[in-house]
């Protein structure tokens, strides 16, 4: 369950979606918190962020994070298809030998669209950029170790108030570029209707 604050006067569909998220299962590796919305997008909007639960203190640093924001608007836009909008953004460090590897951008995008067709969480207008950075010291930090990590950025229209779907898709997504199985059956099982 995902707790997230009231929110008063919004429309019906957008009640639905929240109701839908409340609902959510939360994957045990990772921590889902409610963040304050961007203003100004949309009617309604709602937004997350999603981090690695690290095993120790000095993990923290290291780990997988995220943000997602769901949009609503009265009319759909025409860039939207919809009066939906997800915007994700997720980050996680890899392995210097893998992050040097150019399939390791597009492996990314295929998660995500895996993790939404896992959770039959249907989408339609998805756009997205991976990026895969890799950094090296020089001077004074010479003698840091390479480090990598990899981004996607993406959006998509969900095609039903069924958000908390997408939700998990996320979350799944997160837990994958961290190293974790690629679902969580169990979770699955919630949206798929096994």
């Amino acid at each position: 369950m995902v707790d997230i604050r009231e929110q008063e006067n919004v429309a019906p569909e957008f009640a639905l979606a929240l109701a839908s998220i409340r609902e959510a299962a939360t994957r045990e590796e990772i921590s889902v918190t409610e963040i304050d919305a961007p203003t100004g997008l949309a009617a309604h909007a709602i937004a997350f962020n999603c981090d690695v639960k690290a095993s120790n203190d000095f993990q923290k640093i290291d780990l997988g994070t995220g943000r997602l924001v769901l949009l609503w608007d009265t009319e759909p836009q025409e860039s939207w298809g919809s009066r939906f909008r997800i915007i994700i953004f997720a980050k996680s460090p890899l392995e210097t030998d893998i992050g040097s590897e150019d399939s390791s951008t597009g492996i990314t995008w295929t998660w995500l669209r895996e993790s939404l067709e896992h959770l039959h969480a249907g989408y339609s207008a998805e756009a997205g950029t991976t990026t895969r950075v890799i950094s090296s010291g020089f001077g004074a930090l010479a003698t840091q170790p390479d480090h990598a990590e990899l981004e996607l950025r993406a959006s998509w229209s969900p095609n039903d108030s069924n958000v908390g779907a997408h939700l998990l898709a996320w979350q799944n997504l997160i837990c994958m570029m961290s190293g974790f199985p690629l679902h969580n059956e169990d979770l699955g099982r919630l949206y798929a209707g096994n």
